[in-house]
């Protein structure tokens, strides 16, 4: 038995009221004017060699508060300007960690609207949720039932380009249990003709939903194109309209991999896969779109966090690792495998699927590095780095 749930976000569509539209997106506008001051802040303090923290910014927004030109900021609930600020701090912190970049100001027309609110700003009651500085409750549609007895700890509000509403409620969730120890490995190598490929010899179809929707994309896209860019309302109402078809894009795509990621963490105790560089894979202006729509990134995060939920295991290999050039039943390895090769015989007799063999290697090699204890994660700066494979034991000088 876990002794700690696992924390869920339970994200739903909702629809405001004017008044309470209003609100959040004062909320909103007031969010990212103090995550901007407080990133100005530390950048000044930055290049006099001085570090600001959290409190320091904390005691800059209540003086922010008092001056006349921010005085705004007192019309709206103080915990999402905390909460902006805690988050700015994360962002420094994983800065000076090195896992990601320098934080960037927050744009009114590209970054994402938001509010975080703590238990302390939202009353959560019989299925009704209240925030702060609103007097009725968000009209919320309930698409699946929250867990059990669950209060939520946090609660997100986010408007997307498409101009729909959710609210993401934080919640432990303690169905989320181990699952029960099986003795199946699969391999997976992904691809473009098919999503997936399987050491079983499965085969995952790629559903290519940009296809699919790009007749619809580039139809509304060129009624964006012609509206001026003076023209505010009929301009705001083509760029909606090119949002949902993108939003409709992004949930489709999603519920499939929710769906994928799902059934191979139940099925399988151990899964491996390749450490692909999708960031540098998508500068390939002939396959970028094809790529980004596959969406591999977030087919491998699914499957890592659903992992540590259920008690399975996730095995990335190295990049380098020559799958697709190795054969699995004799391990010989050929000089060139182009991309048009999908079929190809080796010099042993054995007939090989270019993607089924690769996906056996990639098990095989995945299994072999986890026995031997060999570096299946190499670091970003030595490419260079020999893949994990089995090695014969050297012989120790005397």
């Amino acid at each position: 038995m876990r002794a700690t749930p696992v924390k869920r976000a339970f994200k739903y569509r909702f629809c405001p009221t004017d008044a309470q539209a209003a609100e959040l997106s004062r909320t909103f506008g007031c969010v990212r004017k103090v995550y901007n001051l407080a990133l100005a802040a530390r950048t000044e303090a930055w290049t006099r060699q001085e570090r600001v923290n959290y409190d320091q910014t904390s005691a800059m927004l209540t003086a922010w508060k008092k001056t006349e030109e921010l005085a705004y900021l007192c019309d709206v609930s103080s915990v999402p300007l905390q909460q902006a600020l805690r988050h700015l701090q994360t962002a420094f912190t994983n800065f000076f960690g090195k896992r990601a970049g320098y934080p960037r100001f927050k744009s009114r027309k590209r970054s994402r609207r938001s509010a975080e609110y703590t238990a302390s700003a939202f009353r959560f009651r019989g299925g009704w949720l209240t925030l702060a500085k609103m007097t009725e409750p968000l009209d919320i549609v309930w698409s699946r039932p929250l867990p059990e007895g669950a209060l939520p700890s946090t609660v997100t509000v986010s408007q997307d380009a498409a101009g729909r509403w959710f609210v993401s409620l934080l919640c432990e969730d303690p169905s989320v249990q181990p699952l029960a120890a099986a003795d199946t490995a699969v391999g997976i190598d992904v691809g473009l003709d098919h999503l997936l490929t399987l050491s079983t010899g499965e085969k995952v179809a790629n559903p290519r939903h940009e296809r699919r929707d790009r007749a619809r994309l580039a139809q509304a896209q060129r009624r964006l194109a012609r509206k001026a860019l003076g023209d505010g309302a009929n301009r705001a109402k083509a760029r909606r309209k090119v949002a949902k078809v993108y939003a409709r894009i992004t949930d489709r795509r999603r519920d499939h991999l929710h769906k994928l990621t799902t059934r191979l963490v139940r099925e399988n105790q151990t899964i491996v896969i390749e450490d692909l560089a999708v960031r540098n894979m998508v500068k390939n202006a002939g396959l970028a779109r094809a790529i980004s729509d596959a969406a591999w990134w977030e087919f491998r995060g699914m499957l890592e966090y659903k992992a540590r939920w259920y008690g399975r295991e996730v095995i990335v290999i190295d990049r380098w690792f020559p799958s697709s050039k190795l054969c699995s039943a004799c391990g010989a390895l050929q000089d060139k495998m182009p991309l048009n090769v999908r079929e190809w015989t080796c010099d042993c007799g054995t007939t090989h699927d270019r993607d089924v063999n690769a996906a056996k290697n990639i098990l095989a090699v995945g299994l072999t590095a986890s026995v031997c204890g060999a570096g299946v994660r190499p670091q970003r700066s030595t490419p260079g780095r020999q893949s994990a494979m089995k090695q014969k034991p050297q012989r120790r000088e005397p």
